[in-house]
């Protein structure tokens, strides 16, 4: 029993059910934000929540089942962590001091959808392995903002106080030049105070947008690609003695082959 339970969880077409039970998830959700449809199929869209989440709870069982006896294992997983923990919070009754609880984590399940696509966990994974060589990037950014926003304090504070008045609006207003969000305007009032105050604005972009940002997108692919290689490896596994032995005895046959078509052949 259990190497067949193991079969369908491992089987494609479990995971493609369960990607569709999470999608119809996603759509009941977005029905419940109309008032008109709720009035009308409020009933229906119940016993659609409680049903997924009878699959879900279903699968979860279906899992443990597989690695039997050793149900921890199912939890050395992440994100079968993370699967049974949105199981768990859908559980909390939809009333009282805990309905908002259960809202989001009736929301979580669309979320699932991560856990389920190999691609996207690949994808999540990399970001988070990111996170410490982000702090990095941050670091340089923090400085570079620090610095620029106490020149321009310095310089624009007097002439304009709207953007430049102390330090904390300094930086917000930093913040929305490197957001490339009508930073023309600020740009175009401190040229009011001195025409080459330009080059305090394109500078910092160049720095905060263009360089900064570029540093995150290379931090991003190179984990990526360190991930990739690491789940390859891990696809592959260990070359096994059994596997070894077979290889050879294939490469005996192939060159007894080839010695027999050389003898024919002189």
């Amino acid at each position: 029993m259990k190497n067949r339970v193991h079969q369908i969880v491992s089987a494609s077409w479990f995971e493609r059910v369960i990607i569709a039970f999470i999608l119809v998830n996603g759509v009941i959700l977005g029905m419940e934000t109309s008032p008109s449809l709720v009035a009308e199929y409020g009933t229906l869209m119940h016993f659609g929540n409680h049903l997924i989440l009878g699959v879900f709870i279903l699968e979860a069982a279906l899992k443990m089942i597989a690695v039997a006896p050793q149900v921890g294992r199912y939890f050395r997983d992440g994100w079968n962590v993370f699967d049974f923990s949105v199981i768990v919070f859908s559980l909390i009754p939809a009333t009282g001091e805990f309905a908002m609880i259960a809202r989001l984590a009736r929301l979580l399940r669309v979320v699932r959808l991560v856990s389920t696509i190999p691609e996207l966990r690949l994808i999540v994974a990399t970001l988070v392995r990111s996170i410490p060589s982000m702090l990095h990037v941050m670091t340089l950014m923090g400085m570079i903002f620090y610095i620029y926003a106490i020149t321009g304090y310095q310089l624009f504070h007097e002439h304009d106080p709207t953007h430049w008045r102390s330090l904390g609006i300094s930086l917000l207003t930093l913040f929305r030049v490197v957001t490339l969000e009508d930073w023309t305007d600020v740009m175009y009032t401190a040229m009011e105070f001195h025409y080459l105050s330009w080059i305090y604005f394109v500078s910092f972009v160049i720095l905060g947008t263009f360089v900064v940002v570029n540093l995150f997108i290379a931090v991003v692919i190179n984990n990526l690609d360190e991930a990739k290689a690491e789940r390859l490896a891990e696809l592959q596994g260990p070359v096994t003695q059994k596997e070894i032995l077979k290889d050879l005895r294939d490469t005996q046959k192939a060159l007894k082959r080839l010695e027999e078509r050389l003898e024919r052949s002189s």
